[in-house]
Order: structure tokens, then C-alpha cells, then sequence
């Protein structure tokens, strides 16, 4: 139903910034909630940030204050701003949407094949 597409991924140095991308096809009429989860080797799976349609944004403790989600409805598009990068956000970055309303977003719908951010110290 819905194809998403992540890109921007790298390598960065600790405090370094990176900016991720992700572009969603096929039905996009039917998205609610646009995410970015992440997944670091031996750690499970977690929701990193999240913005709805009507534009409630949420973001995992752990990165509140450096990271900020967008999204562009015009270009079905999501994005991660990631700002004084820290070794600890080393992890594979989905791009997640959700054509739901629900309470917690720690589950979506559709999943992007990932894109590795590595931040070494």
C-alpha cells in the first residue's frame, strides 16, 4: 500500500549533524503518522520521533532537544534533523508511517528498509 524510501545516512563524528529523508509512495492518501524509528546492534527496535497528520510531534527522551522531525505533505515526505550526534545514536534508521490514530506509535504499519548512521567519538 505505502513504499517509503529512506536516504542520508553516513558516518559523523560525535556533535556533527546529520539530516535524514524519506519519501513515501503508493497510497499516501491514506497516512496518518509519519516516524523514525532506530535499532542499534544488540538493542531492540525504538521509536526515535513521530508527527501525525494534525501535527503532534513526539520524541523518545533520549534525543529531545537535538533531533527534530518535519514532514512535507506536498512531497509526502518526512524528515530527521539530528543535531550533536552521539556515539549512542549509532543505529539503522527506519522511516515508519501509520494510517492510524493511536495512543503510542511504537508499532507502524510500513516500514523503509533502513539507512545506517554511525557516529563515531
Amino acid at each position: 500500500q505505502v513504499q517509503l524510501v529512506e536516504s542520508g545516512g553516513g558516518l559523523v563524528q560525535a556533535g556533527g549533524s546529520l539530516r535524514l529523508s524519506c519519501v513515501a509512495s503508493g497510497s499516501t492518501y491514506v497516512i496518518n503518522a509519519m516516524g523514525w524509528h532506530r535499532q542499534a546492534l544488540g538493542k531492540q527496535r525504538e521509536l526515535v520521533a513521530v508527527i501525525t497528520g494534525g501535527g503532534t510531534i513526539n520524541y523518545a527522551d533520549s534525543v529531545k532537544g537535538r533531533f527534530t522531525i518535519s514532514r512535507d505533505d506536498a512531497r509526502n515526505s518526512v524528515y530527521l534533523q539530528m543535531n550533536n550526534l552521539k556515539p549512542e545514536d549509532t543505529a539503522i534508521y527506519y522511516c515508519t508511517a501509520d494510517p492510524n490514530w493511536r495512543r503510542d506509535y511504537n508499532d507502524m504499519d510500513w516500514w523503509g528498509k533502513g539507512t545506517l548512521v554511525t557516529v563515531s567519538s
